[in-house]
């Protein structure tokens, strides 16, 4: 068992969590989103992909990419070149053509291999809470964009954690909402050993921090369950209606930044 001291820690800026514990917690996240009803495969993924389009000889960068699986599937799907950085190292075996480096997504710049290549997609999947800096990460994998390329970035609605905190503390929304003081929490789908420590975030603090990067939302989606999903994982369709599941954007940079 892990000491919770060992993994407990202070959250960045923007609303960041630190990326120390993702090590710990790697293993629980990729069997959590293995399950079948896991929300990542009936919710998640799909729009992801959705957004992403057609990758066929795409270089694509996934910034917190877990084990890397998903990276490993935009490959068979065509990309030319696929990399996948996660802090953790717990990766799947790359299949040809997949690069997967362990590294901080906090300053993509300095990670080994990545200095001076471009890329047409940057994916930021449930990963961008865990930069250190949230403005400097964007503006990095802004320079790192060709010239037609996007990030796709995907937060958790951040009235979920509100909510959380409201039925925990006895308070209402919309003093959990707007709080700004950070709050300890463990993952019980994930390890329920860990303790971390999360600044909250409210949705104009997310657009505030795309613009501090220099970047524009070209889409925003909010997806919902499909309706033979929700039928058959009714606990699932439970937990959108009363969380409202997860935010995605789809994100270019502004002309002349």
């Amino acid at each position: 068992m892990v000491e919770e001291s060992s993994v407990t820690h202070a959250a960045g800026p923007v609303g960041g969590d630190s990326s120390h514990p993702w090590g710990t917690l790697a293993s629980g996240f990729e069997q959590a989103r293995a399950r079948e009803d896991s929300l990542d495969r009936l919710v998640e993924w799909p729009a992801q992909r959705a957004l992403l389009g057609d990758v066929t000889g795409l270089a694509i960068l996934d910034a917190g990419c877990g084990n890397g699986a998903k990276i490993a599937q935009l490959a068979n799907d065509g990309a030319s070149a696929s990399v996948g950085v996660d802090i953790s190292g717990n990766f799947i075996t790359p299949p040809p053509g997949v690069e997967l480096i362990e590294g901080d997504l906090s300053d993509l710049a300095v990670v080994p291999g990545l200095a001076g290549r471009r890329f047409d997609r940057i994916l930021f999947l449930q990963s961008f809470g865990y930069a250190a800096n949230g403005v400097r990460a964007l503006q990095t994998a802004r320079e790192m964009l060709t010239e037609d390329g996007f990030i796709l970035l995907t937060r958790t609605q951040p009235i979920r954690y509100a909510i959380e905190r409201a039925e925990e503390n006895g308070t209402s929304l919309g003093e959990e909402y707007f709080a700004t003081e950070p709050f300890a929490y463990r993952h019980q789908s994930w390890n329920d050993h860990v303790t971390l420590t999360k600044r909250p975030y409210t949705m104009s603090d997310l657009l505030n921090t795309f613009s501090a990067a220099g970047l524009w939302i070209e889409a925003a989606l909010e997806p919902q369950m499909p309706p033979e999903a929700a039928e058959r994982y009714p606990h699932k369709q439970a937990v959108m209606d009363k969380y409202l599941g997860i935010l995605m954007f789809r994100l270019r940079p502004l002309p002349g930044r």
